[in-house]
């Protein structure tokens, strides 16, 4: 793959990333934003007969606006970019897939490891959940989880690819699966638990908030790995110019 095709790759995974990054703001703000403000409800409440109150740099509904659309734009092209040059590498790698199939298997793989396996050992709070004192481990164990699970994923297609041509391709699948099950188990037991909810914090709140932060995710990817894989499928593989009715033909010498 040349230079040119990848640049173009990468200004298409950008402009997919940005289309995701607007269905997830959708996503975001009609199923997640109600479950916050529930949230700083119940935080609010709780402090209320506390002297002490912090200074509002910015208002609920500016964050809950343009604070939200440029986050998650922003993050959608960085994100896009990013998995714009890994689909450079990954296509035809992983095997002999068609583009549009390649951008969707890694957006799903991408979708696991980056963010679901991370996210069944420590999933995403909403406000009054956590102490902030802890803010930092916890951040730090999220993040040792999320490069534990992308590393254990490489390493689990680099085994499917060994033992395709010894095991087949569905059992050599079936195998690295199974490998990378069997390595993550013992991290989820191995890494400390966090568990900072309030005793009188909504379980169905919490349930909630947490849905929402998944659907949103699972938006994003899915967008993205349907929009950039149609993108890259045509300029990959372009379709010939069809010749339409009426066009008029050079008659040959």
């Amino acid at each position: 793959m040349n230079s040119a095709t990848v640049r173009n790759l990468l200004g298409r995974g950008m402009l997919a990333g940005l289309g995701a990054g607007v269905l997830a703001l959708i996503v975001a703000y009609f199923l997640g934003e109600p479950n916050v403000d529930s949230a700083i409800g119940f935080e609010e409440s709780h402090a209320a007969g506390h002297e002490h109150h912090e200074v509002e740099l910015v208002s609920r509904s500016l964050q809950s606006t343009a604070g939200l659309a440029t986050g998650v734009l922003i993050y959608g092209v960085a994100f896009g970019g990013i998995a714009a040059l890994a689909f450079c590498f990954a296509l035809g790698r992983v095997g002999r897939f068609s583009p549009r199939a390649t951008a969707l298997l890694l957006s799903g793989t991408a979708l696991l490891a980056v963010y679901v396996v991370p996210f069944l050992k420590y999933p995403a709070n909403p406000p009054a959940v956590g102490d902030p004192d802890t803010i930092g481990k916890r951040t730090t164990l999220y993040f040792l989880m999320m490069v534990l699970s992308v590393l254990l994923a490489v390493a689990a297609v680099i085994l499917g690819k060994w033992l395709a041509p010894r095991l087949g391709t569905w059992n050599a699948t079936v195998a690295a699966v199974l490998g990378f099950v069997l390595v993550i188990g013992p991290a989820y037991e191995f890494l400390p638990v966090v568990n900072e909810v309030p005793s009188d914090f909504p379980a169905a709140l919490l349930w909630r908030f947490r849905l929402s932060a998944l659907a949103m995710q699972v938006t994003l990817w899915a967008g993205f790995g349907l929009v950039f894989g149609e993108l890259a499928e045509r300029l990959l593989h372009p379709k010939p110019a069809t010749v339409t009715a009426g066009t008029p033909v050079a008659a040959p010498h």
